[in-house]
C-alpha cells in the first residue's frame, strides 16, 4: 500500500515505525507534506544564512527568528492549521531568494537553496516530490541521523522562542542552527561526522535550556516549592495551557480586578512556582490533568482557554 504521508518524529507513531496513512496526533496527509515542505525550506535558506556567514556577513534577528519559528512550528501537536503552513513556505522562500542574490559562487549550494516556487500548485507538486521528507534519504542509517539532529534542532528552537518573548537571544545559538539544518543536506558527510553532530545538537540543547532558564528566572524569579490548589471555584474563570509565561503574564494583568480567575492546565503548571505570579489573587490554581486530556477536560471546564505554545489535541465537534 502507497504511504500517503511519512512521519515518526513523536514516540506515539503508529506501529512505533511510522505514520503513513494519518498522523496519530490527527494530522492529515496534506498538512504533513506541508510540514516537510517548509522543512525542506528551511534547510535551503539554512544553507544560504551558513554561506552569507562564511563569506563575512551579518544575518540579522530577524531570519534567525524566523528560522527557529518556522522549526517550532512542524513540533509534534502544535500546529494543524495548513494555510499556515503555506504562508510560511512562501515567506520563507523569499527571505531565502532575498539573501541568496548576496551570494558570491552558488555552486556548492544544494537543490533547497536553489528552488523556488511562486503558486501553491508549485508547492503542491514539490511536496510530494523525492526530494521532500523523511524518506528523501535513502540510506536508513543516514536517515536516521539526519532526522535525530533535526528533531534536536526543532527541541532547540522551542528552548530560543520562549526566550525571544523575553528578549533574551543568543545569535551563537541560531548560527549553529542553521550550520546543522544545512549539514542534513550534505551527501558528503560520513556517518561518523552525522554522529558528532548529533552529540553536538546535544551540547547546544543545553545551551538553549540555559538560556531559557536564564529568562525565565531573570524575569519571574527563582520557582519555589508551592502547594496548587486543584479545586475549582465559584467566579468565571479562565483556563489557560502553554508555555509561554509572558502570555500568562499579559492575561494575568487583564483579569487582575475583574472577578475572573485564572486556572492553569497541564504544561502551565509550573507558572505556580514562579514568585513573580504569586502577586495576582486571581491566579488561583490547576484544572484537568496531562495535555491529551484536552478533549475532555476543556469541554467540562464550561470557560473560555487560552492557548499558548502547546502541544494541541484538535476538539470533539461538541466542543466547537
Amino acid at each position: 500500500m502507497e504511504n500517503l504521508m511519512f512521519c515518526y518524529q513523536c514516540q506515539e507513531t503508529a506501529g512505533c515505525t511510522g505514520c503513513t496513512r494519518s498522523g496519530v496526533c490527527g494530522k492529515t496527509p496534506d498538512l504533513a507534506r506541508m510540514q516537510d515542505l517548509l522543512i525542506y525550506t528551511t534547510k535551503g535558506l539554512s544553507t544560504v544564512t551558513t554561506a552569507l556567514r562564511a563569506q563575512g556577513e551579518e544575518i540579522s534577528s530577524l531570519v534567525n527568528h524566523y528560522i527557529t519559528i518556522n522549526l517550532f512550528t512542524t513540533i509534534t501537536n502544535a500546529n494543524f492549521d495548513n494555510e499556515i503552513f503555506y504562508q510560511r513556505v512562501f515567506e520563507t522562500l523569499k527571505l531565502k531568494d532575498e539573501l541568496l542574490a548576496k551570494i558570491v559562487d552558488k555552486r556548492a549550494l544544494p537543490e533547497a537553496a536553489l528552488w523556488t516556487a511562486t503558486t501553491r500548485e508549485e508547492l503542491d507538486q514539490k511536496s510530494v516530490s523525492a526530494q521532500v521528507g523523511v524518506l528523501a534519504s535513502k540510506n536508513e542509517d543516514v536517515r536516521s541521523l539526519r532526522e535525530l539532529i533535526t528533531y534536536g534542532l526543532k527541541g532547540l528552537a522551542a528552548y530560543l522562542k520562549h526566550a525571544n518573548e523575553l528578549n533574551y537571544d543568543d545569535a551563537k545559538i541560531s548560527a549553529f542552527m542553521q550550520k546543522a539544518l544545512a549539514a542534513t543536506l550534505d551527501d558528503s558527510l560520513s556517518t561518523e561526522e552525522l554522529i558528532a553532530l548529533t552529540l553536538e545538537t546535544g551540547k547546544w540543547g543545553v545551551e538553549g535550556m540555559a538560556l531559557l532558564d536564564t529568562a525565565n528566572t531573570k524575569t519571574y524569579g527563582n520557582p519555589e516549592i508551592t502547594k496548587v490548589n486543584i479545586g475549582v471555584g465559584n467566579r468565571p474563570g479562565i483556563l489557560i495551557s502553554g508555555h509561554d509565561l509572558r502570555d500568562l503574564e499579559q492575561l494575568l494583568e487583564q483579569t487582575q480586578g475583574t472577578g475572573v480567575d485564572v486556572y492553569t492546565h497541564s504544561e502551565m503548571l509550573p507558572a505556580h512556582y514562579y514568585p513573580a505570579f504569586k502577586k495576582y489573587d486571581n491566579f488561583v490554581g490547576n484544572y484537568g490533568n496531562a495535555w491529551w486530556k484536552q478533549k475532555e477536560e476543556f469541554e467540562s471546564f464550561h470557560g473560555p482557554i487560552l492557548m499558548t505554545t502547546n502541544c494541541v489535541v484538535p476538539p470533539k465537534d461538541s466542543y466547537k
